[in-house]
């Protein structure tokens, strides 16, 4: 199958994941004050990174910026998987949370390897590693 493909299977997960959560973060849901109280954030916290996972949602569905939407959604996952393994647990509807968590985080890094000539840090990394491997 196609990478490009296989990209954009993968993005459309990752947006569907991301996206799912932003209507209880913009409506200020009980479930999402009460999660985010736990974490010593309030309403500005949960809706800063509401608006940084509709911002990488939208980065996903830009071609020209899918690898820097990657990047985003996969350091703000890493921040949700933090959280869960700190403060909030995997128990109950923090597991699932917890778990799709996971999910995205991986499908990011999957999403920034196939585009990876569009993050010139990767692409500098793999290209010094192909040189080596090839001397």
């Amino acid at each position: 199958m196609n990478t490009k493909i296989i990209s954009w299977i993968l993005q459309l997960i990752v947006v569907i994941i991301l996206g799912q959560t932003l209507f209880f973060k913009f409506s200020d849901a009980p479930e999402t004050v009460e999660l985010f109280s736990q974490l010593g954030m309030g309403a500005f916290g949960y809706k800063l990174i509401g608006a940084l996972e509709l911002f990488a949602c939208i980065m996903l569905l830009i071609p020209a910026s899918v690898a820097s939407g990657a990047l985003l959604g996969w350091g703000l996952m890493t921040g949700a998987i933090l959280a869960h393994v700190t403060k909030i647990g995997f128990a109950g509807e923090m597991g699932v949370l917890g778990s799709l968590a996971i999910v995205a985080w991986l499908l990011c890094i999957f999403i920034m390897l196939i585009n990876r000539a569009h993050l010139p840090v990767l692409s500098t990394v793999f290209k010094h590693h192909k040189n080596e491997l090839n001397s």
